[in-house]
């Protein structure tokens, strides 16, 4: 049990898929703009991360091995990513239509979000089990949604203040997302994962 809360905190904190990981940088930038829309791209990513990890961690075990085409990994967990994303979105459209609203525009940026290809190869390097990578999942995903929860409210507090022309919009953000990763490499020793 402990191991779990010790790999649950180092994908939060330590080895946060943004800042220590580099995957997910395009959505962290390009969505981070206002909180609210953050809360919504954060919370469709923890779904739809979670979602295809199990898929593609049970894809690969029971099927890509025993057929011994391990090496079709990658296009295989792109395909399924994919269809997994048109399928939550078919299937929320139909069923939920408020949920569907709110997350029916972040839904087709996850299918070009790295982090979720990368999370669900990532489980399959470190051969975690179907629960270690449940575990990993969700916690990746929860640091992918701090970061960028924090990244977008820092951004509309910079909204306030006088900016130097040459600073304004991207090289703001970029300074801004630099710092944060510093901030994060603070607890880098915090954590020893057992796994």
């Amino acid at each position: 049990m402990t191991g779990y809360i010790l790999v649950f905190i180092s994908a939060i904190l330590v080895n946060n898929i943004v800042f220590a990981q580099f995957l997910g940088i395009c959505p962290f930038l390009g969505v981070s703009n206002k909180v609210s829309t953050s809360v919504g791209m954060g919370a469709a990513v923890l779904f739809v991360m979670t979602l295809a990890t199990t898929v593609t961690w049970l894809l690969y075990n029971l099927v890509l091995i025993p057929l011994n085409i391990a090496f079709m990994q990658t296009v295989a967990y792109i395909l399924v990513i994919a269809a997994l994303v048109q399928m939550v979105e078919i299937i929320l459209k139909k069923v939920s239509q408020p949920l569907y609203q709110a997350l029916g525009v972040f839904l087709p940026l996850i299918t070009t979000n790295c982090a979720v290809l990368g999370v669900a190869i990532l489980v399959t390097q470190k051969n975690y089990n179907l629960l270690q990578s449940v575990v990993y999942t969700i916690a990746t995903a929860l640091g992918f949604f701090l970061a960028l929860v924090i990244f977008a409210g820092i951004r509309e507090r910079l909204e306030l203040y006088e900016i130097p022309e040459a600073m304004k919009g991207a090289p703001i953000a970029l300074v801004t997302a630099g710092l944060l990763a510093l901030a994060f490499m603070g607890f880098t020793g915090l954590i020893a994962v057992p796994w």
